[in-house]
């Protein structure tokens, strides 16, 4: 069924944005060319993106005679400002940004697990609103969080789970209150990482893929199609309440204690680590098993053969690989990305190894990368989730570009 006429505007509304962003400004010809589209097409969404302010004149194109056709557009990058949030146990950062995606501020604050909820929450706040003086930005149109949990697909709030601190939930409902003129919206955590490696990470040339968490929890998020795919109850990639041989028990529906988590968490990759003799130094710049994981990895490319080092990959590739099969035997991806702190931090050498053990296991080919981004795929994701949410409301805002009728020939 073909896409109805408001359907294909936003498309190459989208698509022309995209362009912009990654092009930097270009002509209605130069859009024309890359886009595909005809030049009344193209006309249409230059003249839709203008009105709504997304877009302005910024130059001329060297290479053009003077009027209309020389006519550079780029993004009106001060349009509108956003900020994101990476929400974790242990602290909040944010970064500001402008339409353009470029940071303009990033700030963090450490929170203690002693810390109350009310004074968890201001800390938070408080931060969002010092990063935006920073940046100079009087106003926020959006902010975006990613938080670990559960989203509810149908509110978009995050649902209340006896594992996480009370100071996740409230956080939404304190922001949109100091902040009555923004939009709060919140994504699980796994799922921005994978819309952030997807456009800029290591699934950039992948439309089906799935991502899994490594870092202080586990989770798994799922692309299909280029889709997102979040589930009936948002529940999608809840990974680490999977049943797995070696945990010694079994998880409940309360906690994943039990569960791959016990496998592949940090808190126990930094227990096998210390086992195989490589405890962490402990220099506060990454989560001890992260670090753990990276000096695993970087002594093995200047030693070859075996040592505690290989030995301690392959035990973790042993672990990882049962999360990554159960998710290859149910999706059938064809790429699955380790992403975390501690994916990012196995690099190559972890990757192979669970690629490999994943051919033992599984009849489906399927390929095995090691994050670009890590950590900071959170806060990537949470930007652009926001900058889209920002162009489609003010797109929808200005309303459909009216253009003057042309005359009959003749």
């Amino acid at each position: 069924m073909p896409a109805s006429p408001s359907t294909a505007r936003a498309i190459n509304d989208r698509l022309a944005l995209r362009l912009l962003q990654q092009e930097g400004p270009l002509t209605a010809g130069q859009l024309k060319q890359l886009t595909g589209l005809s030049r009344p097409t193209v006309a249409d969404l230059v003249e839709r993106l203008t009105a709504s302010g997304l877009i302005t004149v910024v130059g001329e194109a060297k290479a053009q005679r003077r009027g209309p056709n020389a006519r550079l557009y780029g993004i009106a990058a001060d349009r509108a400002h956003l900020a994101a949030l990476d929400v974790r146990t242990g602290g909040v950062t944010v970064a500001v940004a402008d339409l353009l995606g470029r940071e303009l501020a990033e700030a963090h604050v450490p929170i203690g697990g002693d810390t109350g909820t009310g004074d968890a929450v201001e800390h938070a706040v408080a931060l969002v609103e010092r990063a935006a003086e920073k940046a100079g930005v009087r106003r926020l149109h959006t902010v975006g969080m990613g938080a670990p949990g559960l989203v509810d697909p149908v509110t978009g709030e995050l649902r209340n789970t006896t594992s996480l601190p009370e100071w996740h939930r409230r956080l939404v409902a304190a922001l949109q209150e100091r902040l009555p003129h923004a939009r709060v919206t919140v994504e699980n955590e796994t799922n921005l990482a994978a819309l952030a490696e997807q456009r800029d990470g290591a699934a950039r040339d992948r439309d089906t893929f799935a991502l899994l968490w490594l870092g202080q929890g586990t989770g798994a998020a799922v692309v299909l199609d280029g889709t997102l795919r979040r589930g009936a109850s948002g529940g999608t990639g809840e990974i680490g309440f999977l049943p797995v041989p070696g945990t010694g028990g079994l998880p409940s529906a309360t906690d994943c204690a039990g569960g791959f988590h016990s496998l592949a968490g940090a808190a126990a990759v930094a227990e096998l680590a210390a086992e195989h003799g490589l405890p962490a130094k402990g220099d506060g710049r990454e989560p001890a098993a992260a670090e753990q994981v990276r000096a695993a990895a970087a002594a093995e490319e200047s030693w070859s053969g075996g040592g505690p080092a290989a030995r301690f990959l392959d035990a973790l590739a042993d672990r990882v690989v049962l999360g990554v099969a159960s998710v290859v035997a149910v999706l059938d991806p064809g790429c699955v990305v380790l992403g975390g702190e501690v994916g990012q931090a196995g690099g190559e050498a972890l990757a192979a190894r669970v690629e490999e053990r994943l051919a033992r296991l599984s009849p489906l080919p399927t390929q095995v990368r090691a994050s670009f981004l890590g950590g900071g795929a959170v806060l990537r994701g949470a930007l652009l989730t926001a900058r889209e949410r920002v162009q489609s409301e003010l797109l929808a805002s200005s309303g459909p570009a009216t253009r003057p009728p042309r005359r009959a020939k003749g």
